[in-house]
């Protein structure tokens, strides 16, 4: 597989990584990667307690899913 956006500008570049939400390749200069909070709500009835575990998991995005997801959530 060969990284997209590096192929729009007539690159010709192996992908490492495969974004999570569209799943578009992309190499390593494309690629954007974050850690995710791993949390579970637990609903007791009378209260709500949330539990964020240490470990966090890691996340791929593309530019342009990382542009619609993170950066325009972050504008608000």
């Amino acid at each position: 597989m060969k990284c997209y956006i590096c192929s729009e500008k007539g690159v010709e570049r192996d992908a490492i990584a495969v974004c999570i939400v569209c799943g578009m390749g992309v190499c390593r200069e494309h690629l954007i990667r974050e850690e995710m909070s791993v949390a579970e709500i637990f609903d007791w009835g009378i209260k709500r307690e949330e539990i964020v575990y240490p470990k966090s998991c890691p996340r791929i995005l593309c530019p342009y899913c990382y542009e619609a997801l993170v950066v325009q959530k972050a504008r608000k």
